[in-house]
C-alpha cells in the first residue's frame, strides 16, 4: 500500500473494529492541522467534538496548523472522512481511553514542549505517527507512565500503511501490536 492508496471496504471495517472494539474507553485522534489542509472546516462540516492542543487565541496561521484532539465515534461521517481520506498520510495518530475530551487534552497538552538536550525548549510532534512510532519503543517505565497517564493505547498507521499499529502500557517497552490490513 504506498502512501497514496485507500483503504478497501475490508481494511476499513478492520481498522473500525480495533479502534472501537473496547467499549470501556473513548476513540480519539490527535490530528496535524499542519498536514490536513481545511481541517477546522472538515471538523465543522462534520460536527465532530474537537479542541486544539494550544492554548488561548491563536493567530489564524497558527490555528490552521496547530494540533486538534476529536472524539471519533465509530459511524460517524467524521471517522469516515478521516480514516478514508488520511489513512497512510501521517493525518494524526489515534488514542484509546476512559476520559472525557477536556481530561485527555490536558493530559496530552504536556508533552507539546520538551527540554531538548541543552535545556531549550523544543516543540515536540507527538501526533505525528512517524514520530511517535519511532519514539513509543524507547521508553523506560518511568517514562512509560508519563506518556499513557490514562491512556489505553497508542494507534497509528505503520510507515507503509499496511498495518495498524497499537501501543498498550503492557510493559517496558510499550506492547507493540500489528494488525495487517488488506490491499
Amino acid at each position: 500500500m504506498q502512501a497514496t492508496a485507500r483503504l478497501t471496504k475490508r481494511g476499513l471495517e478492520m481498522l473500525r473494529e480495533q479502534l472501537f472494539r473496547d467499549p470501556s474507553t473513548s476513540t480519539f485522534a490527535v490530528l496535524d492541522g499542519a498536514r490536513i489542509e481545511k481541517l477546522a472546516s472538515a471538523l465543522e462540516t462534520h460536527g465532530a467534538e474537537a479542541q486544539c492542543l494550544l492554548a488561548g487565541k491563536l493567530a489564524p496561521s497558527v490555528a490552521r496548523t496547530a494540533p486538534y484532539l476529536v472524539r471519533l465515534e465509530r459511524d460517524a461521517s467524521f471517522t469516515t472522512w478521516l480514516l478514508e481520506r488520511g489513512w497512510a498520510k501521517s493525518f494524526g495518530i489515534f488514542v484509546r481511553a476512559p476520559l472525557e475530551l477536556d481530561v485527555l487534552r490536558r493530559h496530552l497538552k504536556r508533552f507539546l514542549v520538551v527540554a531538548g538536550p541543552d535545556g531549550q525548549r523544543l516543540f515536540f510532534r507527538f501526533y505525528d505517527p512517524r514520530v511517535l512510532r519511532l519514539y513509543l519503543p524507547t521508553l523506560n517505565a518511568e517514562e512509560m507512565a508519563q506518556v499513557f497517564g490514562p491512556v489505553r493505547a497508542y494507534a497509528m498507521e505503520s510507515a507503509d500503511g499496511r498495518e495498524l499499529l497499537a501501543f498498550t502500557p503492557d510493559g517496558v517497552p510499550p506492547r507493540e501490536l500489528h494488525l495487517a490490513l488488506p490491499e
